[in-house]
């Protein structure tokens, strides 16, 4: 028998021999001394013994038994040779006994190479083992600024914590994310038990991913396993069987195939103007009745964010009396989400708008075991196959805010009040900086965070002697506070100039008439990218109101500026560019792109304060955060 083994496993090794000689790669072992940085470039770390993945062994450390293998570790030699003997002595005792023997080995990268033990790995291998026990030696490199180099940081320091080693991942902070995915805090030491449990669940999930063509994939295994437990949550899917397992892994396929993607975000700068095939129009419509349901995280009366909303909701039910129901479920949170949804299409609602970033995840498992039920979410830069995403450029109303402060502004001083450092609303600030400063070469916009943690906003206001002050959008009803928009300060009192206004109105009537004359699918052109809406003033989704206090040129620029921006002729990011660190646009003639504007991490050079990291923040922004957080820049 162990003859016979050793018949196919030199057929294999043979045939991935030729494989790779026809794609110019080298068809035998890697070798560890021929890759390694120069000497002083890194150091080595005992790591003692070690179950080691027979997947991740990729090598030998020197080059003495490299030939002897294909690069899949599969024998070369000639069935007679002394070599095939020994390899085939080894099968046997595999079989009967066990190789019991730790290897000796070199771990760089994550990837092991074979100082001793290159047969027992070989025929380890050959009969599918999943890890064999290894005296491991780590090779330590030096910090650098390489992708991988960091990843491996990264690495190393869950590896403290939680000694595994068969996970990987593509991008940067998912080992972080991964810790916290597991409910565990920042260097938290995981148990034994933690250990053994984790390791089941994610051979469960890799044995289905990979049988469902996930090793085709260029993502890895980790980066499509974090992604499914974040989605479905840790704990819900621990306790799931294998075959229920199974069916979720294959509900949520569209996931895994959008991580693939190189571009996964199919932008919409403005509605479709995809005409309805004629055919279409004359044959009779047999879509049902549209009841829409708009789930709100507060309520219309406390938040000027679910009040804007609202409108928008009654709106809708003014535009379309007879086509359309609408119904609304307040104070939703993180924690209640899922059942606010699933109460919404119990009673029959077949469109779901979610008004929140925070309910992303909700949304998407909703879509996800609900394939027939339309659901969108309220957020930029957020990349689902199962859910459309939308939000407004309000940027350009704010630079159109920041215009008129800074001509109102008789110190040159302004203070712009913001919530969350998320996509999007970094572009605000800017836009706004960048509309003073253009009217008002010597204004100063000094950044406060509402969501700071133990901030007083008005003594901040005091303390700069700021005479304009860009604060919340609109007016939060229950308060019937005049601190909204863009005021003077009058002493302890504001005199309302202008406010910015999303007009979600006009943007969910436009996106239900799609649906209404079935043209909404015309907006899916591609299977591996998530759709998001971003409209701006072009499409009657973003105005500013301005107050009669204004002076008349100055509404007269206003309008210009409007009008302008609308017809797209003008780009409030357009020409050179200047941040608080250094020069960010230095041709006169380009305009940042939409995902530059969405991804800013970056102030302008009038802005007078910093984004703020994390935990500097309220506790009810860190679902936001989490979500949508934007990265602060490090300089």
């Amino acid at each position: 028998m162990s003859k016979e083994d050793y018949s196919k496993a030199f057929k294999a090794g043979k045939k991935d021999y030729q494989a790779r000689m026809l794609r110019g790669e080298k068809p035998t072992l890697q070798v560890l001394d021929d890759i390694l940085p120069e000497k002083g470039a890194y150091y080595e770390m005992p790591l003692g013994l070690v179950q080691i993945p027979t997947d991740q062994i990729v090598g030998t450390k020197t080059i003495g038994r490299s030939s002897s293998f294909a690069g899949n570790f599969m024998p070369i030699l000639q069935e007679n040779t002394e070599f095939a003997s020994k390899w085939s002595a080894l099968s046997t005792s595999h079989i009967e006994e066990g190789i019991r023997d730790a290897i000796k080995a070199y771990e760089y990268m994550n990837k092991f190479y074979v100082l001793e033990g290159n047969k027992r790995v070989s025929v380890m291998k050959f009969h599918k083992a999943v890890s064999i026990l290894g005296d491991v030696i780590r090779i330590v490199p030096r910090r650098t600024d390489d992708k991988e180099n960091k990843i491996y940081y990264e690495f190393m320091e869950f590896y403290q914590a939680a000694p595994i080693n068969y996970i990987w991942f593509s991008h940067e902070g998912d080992f972080a994310k991964l810790q916290k995915a597991v409910g565990k805090d920042p260097g938290q030491v995981w148990s034994e038990e933690e250990l053994l449990t984790f390791s089941s669940l994610y051979s469960r999930f890799t044995s289905e991913y990979k049988a469902k063509g996930g090793n085709k994939m260029h993502i890895t295994p980790g980066d499509a396993f974090l992604a499914f437990i974040t989605l479905h949550g840790y704990a819900a899917v621990e306790d799931k069987t294998t075959n229920e397992l199974n069916a979720l892994i294959s509900k949520s396929w569209e996931e895994f195939k959008l991580l693939n993607a190189d571009q996964d975000i199919d932008l919409k700068m403005a509605p479709s103007q995809e005409k309805k095939p004629l055919l279409s129009i004359l044959l009779p419509s047999s879509a049902p009745r549209i009841k829409a349901a708009f789930i709100y995280e507060k309520t219309p009366g406390n938040s000027a964010w679910t009040y804007a909303h609202e409108l928008g909701r009654l709106y809708l039910e003014q535009t379309f009396p007879d086509e359309l129901q609408t119904v609304c479920y307040e104070n939703g949170t993180t924690e209640n989400a899922d059942l606010l949804i699933e109460t919404a299409i119990a009673e029959g609602c077949n469109l779901i708008f979610t008004t929140t970033p925070a309910f992303v995840q909700a949304s998407v498992k909703a879509a996800i075991a609900n394939p027939d039920i339309r659901i969108l979410n309220c957020s930029l830069n957020t990349s689902h196959r199962y859910i459309r995403t939308y939000y407004s450029r309000m940027h350009e109303a704010k630079f159109l805010m920041g215009a008129i402060g800074g001509a109102m502004a008789e110190n040159n001083r302004l203070t712009y009040i913001a919530d969350y450092p998320i996509y999007g609303s970094i572009a605000n600030i800017n836009a706004f900086a960048l509309g003073a400063k253009m009217i008002n070469p010597r204004a100063k916009v000094y950044l406060e965070w509402s969501a700071m943690k133990e901030v007083d906003l008005f003594e901040k206001i005091r303390e700069t002697q700021s005479s304009c002050v860009s604060s919340r959008d609109m007016v939060i009803p229950e308060e019937a506070s005049r601190f909204f928009g863009l005021y003077l300060m009058e002493g302890d009192h504001p005199r309302n100039l202008a406010m910015p206004l999303y007009h979600w109105g006009k943007f969910y009537e436009q996106l239900i008439r799609t649906i209404m004359n079935g043209t909404w699918k015309y907006d899916d052109t591609s299977s591996t990218k998530a759709i998001n809406y971003w409209w701006g003033m072009s499409a009657g989704v973003i105005d500013v109101i301005c107050s009669h206090h204004l002076p008349i040129g100055t509404k007269r620029l206003v309008e210009f500026l409007k009008s302008s921006i609308s017809a797209e002729s003008f780009d409030p990011f357009s020409g050179i560019l200047y941040s608080q660190t250094g020069i960010v646009v230095d041709d006169p003639d380009r305009s940042l792109s939409p995902e530059e504007i969405m991804n800013m991490n970056w102030l302008a050079e009038n802005v007078v304060g910093s984004i703020p990291k994390k935990e500097e923040l309220k506790e009810h922004a860190v679902p936001v955060i989490d979500q949508q957080g934007v990265l602060k820049e490090e300089g």
